[in-house]
């Protein structure tokens, strides 16, 4: 479990309420409460000694003085939500989207270390995760075992010394996700070792494994790992859990498929709510406009499923699966005081939020903003080379043709592309990935990306470089540029003019602001998209996979355009 945070005086201190010597700092009193154990709502009071639940029970406290104690006669309390699959690098930062997601009463996340992986080294990387641990918020990682692209630099971000530097950390509770898990099935040894590491070292092991057939299940069991968020039907769920894996169902803007599982699940009658957990899997920062947790909380209401099954899976069921019940997921003596207020048990977006025993949300409005913290770790892109005629030279055979968001295939070029501009009487689009130091490039075509985007930058991606798609070279030229002025974003230009921009100024990645005003920029982005012809669900995540060798069937990578079922390099990068 995680390190204990309270010393031999702070535990003193507690001990001394119970005593009657130390008044605590809050009580709510008459509270209805879930108890998660018992899965019973019970009454009592809750004494809470600045982060730390005291005591839960019918008592009151000796003493009073100085204490805020709250009448929450008629209210809910539960525990506060654990999201434990997060990936905090979806435009937003993991400060901010913390933030936002407080006060709706997600106030622990577990979450993806893959953008510190990649973009700087582990000593920095921990700098920010300890600055994070000290907000009245609680954050856990994973520790990746693959970059989830191709790239030269792979030996050097998850080498053995630091992946164990992760796997020692106590704030680490996971090893995965495994999306290189087929390296396993061919052998990799090295791979092997490390889930091995992470056993000895206490962690779960998370899988990747969408339409993973029962014999494959049953491999990653053996080779170690412990559970698994790509079911998408009924059935992948049952098999899941047939070979005894932890079930995270997921609801995301790209696999909205948690209401579907859920009323399956209540219709086949399947007595395995304590096994399953929900998560919404680093959806885009729009998809987030009705909540987080409370909104899969609200969900599984809809479905039937009974509310303390619905809360205790993004609550207890959680915080057993990772063995961190002393600290999350219970209301109970002992337990960090974070607590969600609501107004029933059929309303799960709380009235109030306490979180580390600090006041984030009283009375329906926000009562406290997380602090900001200093992510010059992370840098700033400063892109110090230009783009030259030469380096828009297209004249491949083969580009990459979308078959939804994220599934892309090779197909073959026909089109003259000597011209400078394309056509938008077709989906075709000119596209380059370039290193974000200028070493190096690759020039080919995407199809299904829109039918009339001119121009089109982002630094925003799998590994921070810099991609460009448009019909237009001299456009693309101009947006590439206009991202070099922000210090990183995504910009869609038309006509030399700026249609739509998401400054990124945190290491050309994350957005430096609260997630209401990203939301506002997002939506204006993709709405610009969709009226130039893309029309699939989320772009931002065709951004971030168009790199990701995870997903079949061809992607562009550092090292070129290449072929994940065969694993070669198609195409190979240009040096520049």
């Amino acid at each position: 479990m995680p390190e204990m945070k309270w010393k031999i005086k702070n535990i003193r201190e507690q001990v001394s309420v119970i005593d009657g010597k130390l008044a605590p700092t809050i009580v709510l009193k008459n509270a209805r409460y879930l108890h998660s154990m018992f899965k019973k709502w019970m009454l009592g009071n809750i004494w809470i000694l600045h982060d730390r639940i005291v005591y839960v029970g019918q008592e009151m406290p000796a003493l009073l003085e100085g204490t805020e104690v709250v009448d929450v006669t008629g209210k809910t309390i539960v525990p506060g939500y654990i999201e434990p699959h997060v990936h905090p690098f979806q435009l937003y930062n993991p400060q901010s989207f913390a933030d936002f997601s407080a006060q709706t009463g997600t106030t622990t996340f577990i979450s993806d270390n893959m953008s510190f992986a990649a973009l700087m080294d582990n000593k920095k990387a921990f700098t920010i995760l300890d600055q994070l641990q000290a907000l009245p918020f609680s954050f856990y990682w994973w520790a990746r075992f693959d970059s989830q692209t191709v790239t030269e630099l792979e030996d050097k971000m998850y080498s053995t010394a630091s992946v164990m530097e992760w796997l020692e950390r106590d704030d680490v509770l996971l090893g995965g996700e495994l999306t290189g898990w087929p390296k396993l099935l061919h052998g990799d040894d090295q791979m092997l070792y490390w889930l091995q590491l992470a056993k000895i070292n206490g962690k779960k092991v998370e899988g990747h494994f969408p339409g993973a057939s029962e014999r494959t299940l049953a491999r990653m069991k053996l080779f170690g790992a412990d559970g698994d968020h790509e079911a998408m039907t009924i059935d992948e769920v049952e098999s899941r859990i047939l070979h005894g894996y932890a079930v995270t169902l997921r609801y995301s803007s790209i696999r909205p498929d948690l209401p579907k599982l859920l009323k399956d699940i209540v219709a086949r009658e399947l007595d395995v709510f304590n096994h399953l957990m929900m998560t919404t899997d680093g959806s885009t920062p729009s998809f987030y406009k009705d909540g987080v947790m409370d909104q899969c909380i609200r969900l599984a209401l809809e479905a039937g499923v009974k509310p303390i099954d619905a809360y205790n899976m993004v609550t207890y069921n959680v915080a057993r699966y990772y063995n961190m019940t002393e600290l999350h997921g219970l209301i109970a003596t002992g337990r960090y005081a974070t607590l969600n207020i609501l107004a029933d048990e059929l309303s799960p977006t709380p009235e109030a939020v306490l979180s580390k025993g600090v006041w984030l949300k009283r009375d329906t409005k926000k009562a406290y903003a997380l602090p900001s913290i200093d992510w010059s770790s992370l840098g700033t892109l400063n892109v110090d080379f230009n783009l030259t005629d030469e380096d828009f030279q297209f004249s491949m055979p083969i580009g990459i043709e979308m078959v939804n968001d994220v599934i892309t295939k090779p197909y073959s070029v026909t089109l003259q592309l000597n011209r400078g501009v394309l056509e938008s009487t077709h989906d075709e689009s000119y596209l380059m990935l370039v290193d974000r130091q200028g070493k190096w490039r690759i020039n080919t075509m995407i199809k299904g990306f829109a039918t009339n985007v001119q121009g089109f930058a982002t630094s925003y991606s799998n590994t921070g470089d810099i991609i460009l798609i448009g019909k237009s070279i001299e456009e693309m030229k101009f947006a590439f540029n206009k991202v070099k002025e922000l210090n990183g974003g995504i910009v869609l230009t038309e006509n030399k003019e700026i249609i739509a921009a998401i400054d990124l100024p945190i290491g050309g990645s994350l957005f430096d602001g609260d997630v209401e005003t990203l939301i506002e920029k997002e939506v204006a982005l993709k709405e610009a998209l969709r009226t130039r012809g893309y029309h699939y669900t989320d772009a931002i995540y065709t951004l971030l996979f168009l790199q990701s060798t995870h997903l079949p069937y061809i992607r562009i990578t550092r090292r070129g355009l290449f072929d994940v079922m065969k694993n070669k390099v198609m195409i190979p990068a240009v040096m520049r």
